[in-house]
């Protein structure tokens, strides 16, 4: 594998040139400076459990009536109405392309590095 070329400024400030005395580290790296064509799938982190109050008031509701549904049907009512709502805010945040902390998801990006790949020669 060849050496990569760097532009002459590139090579003045890390050998040094441009200072007198004061040399940094000197910049060798073992691969040339490119992104990947790919970066690890990943899954989000999961976020926190929805619905738990509304799931606890009909348990309890439950247990309370010996576990009787017919008592209980406002309680199971609020319960599935908050799960329908959770999923459909899940759906919608599945479209979105990005996430609740503003990253893409690496399937995303992988699709992008694909569109555009790394310019592998110089011009």
């Amino acid at each position: 594998m060849a050496a990569p070329s760097y532009p002459g400024w590139v090579t003045r400030w890390v050998s040094g040139q441009w200072r007198n005395k004061k040399r940094p580290p000197t910049l060798r790296p073992p691969r040339t400076l490119a992104l990947a064509d790919k970066v690890a799938n990943r899954r989000q982190q999961s976020t926190e459990a929805t619905c738990i109050t509304e799931m606890s008031v009909m348990m309890a509701c439950w247990k309370q009536n010996d576990f009787n549904d017919a008592p209980c049907a406002e309680e199971i009512r609020t319960f599935y109405d908050c799960v329908a709502k959770a999923e459909k805010e899940r759906r919608n945040q599945n479209e979105d392309t990005l996430s609740s902390r503003g990253n893409l998801p690496s399937s995303k990006v992988n699709k992008l590095l694909k569109r555009f790949p790394q310019i592998t020669r110089y011009v």
